[in-house]
């Protein structure tokens, strides 16, 4: 499981995808997950579907790589179904089981939740697959300079948010190595309870947070060896400008944009 997380991992490739703008691309995710929230029919879910298949097609990003980060989520999928599924009210009843009656909307609710999530994650994914952390800090550094003139400092920002999601893999796979050695040295990750598990976890943790700070430290001294300083007299080798295949990308976007708000008001 630990191996199956894609947020945050770059897949380098040559694609129409990995050439847009990272300032669209971070504009066109955000977007994405918005009108998740805002679709509320099983048709937006499926042009939603659709058009993050289109996108991983596009990207050249082997689906079954893409789809993977959806086995670390699988068990909360699978517990806001079953919440859903006995716990959402409704007038229109199929079933009963365990005492528990299934209605006809709590089934609809948990498929537009599992929907969301899947869709969210794959989403999210392809963002950081198709784009660099360097160009992922720009991107979001540019969408925070409207916020400086009231003292935000965008720069910073940007520069822990993209940290971090470049710690993510480095992280887990740290931790993988570490269950991997507390194993080989006799400790049982498996069996057992809940209670039992979670202490199981302690001798994993303790020299992950060891490890993280580590890193930390590392990667701080190596910035000031640097010379880095923040955003004061920051300067950039390459100046990014929308290319007409990013303005196409836009108008794209907000197309689908139009597209997925439509379906709310298709009725059967």
């Amino acid at each position: 499981m630990i191996k199956s997380i894609t947020i945050g991992q770059y897949y380098p490739t040559d694609s129409i995808i990995h050439r847009i703008d990272p300032r669209v691309k971070l504009a066109a995710s955000f977007g994405f997950i918005i009108m998740l929230f805002v679709i509320n029919s099983f048709f937006g879910y499926a042009l939603a579907a659709t058009l993050t298949l289109a996108v991983m097609l596009f990207s050249k990003v082997p689906p079954l790589y893409a789809l993977r980060g959806l086995r670390a989520i699988i068990l909360i999928i699978a517990f806001t179904t079953v919440l859903n599924v006995f716990f959402t009210p409704g007038e229109t009843e199929l079933f009963q089981i365990f005492g528990a009656t299934v209605t006809q909307e709590g089934v609809f609710m948990a498929a537009r939740t599992a929907t969301r999530l899947i869709l969210l994650i794959i989403g999210s994914s392809m963002l950081t697959l198709t784009t660099t952390s360097i160009e992922l800090t720009e991107a979001i550094e540019f969408s925070l300079k409207p916020f400086k003139k009231i003292g935000v400092p965008a720069h910073e920002i940007a520069m822990m948010m993209t940290i971090a999601l470049r710690f993510i893999p480095t992280l887990t796979e740290e931790m993988d190595k570490i269950m991997k050695a507390q194993a080989s040295r006799g400790a049982d990750f498996d069996t057992g309870g809940l209670i039992k598990k979670a202490k199981a976890l302690v001798p994993v943790l303790v020299p992950l947070f060891i490890s993280a700070f580590r890193r930390a430290d590392e990667l701080a001294t190596a910035m000031e060896s640097r010379c880095y300083r923040g955003d004061v007299g920051r300067t950039k080798m390459k100046q990014t400008r929308l290319s007409r295949r990013d303005y196409a990308a836009i108008a794209l976007g907000f197309a689908s944009a139009a597209g997925l708000y439509g379906t709310n008001f298709i009725r059967l």
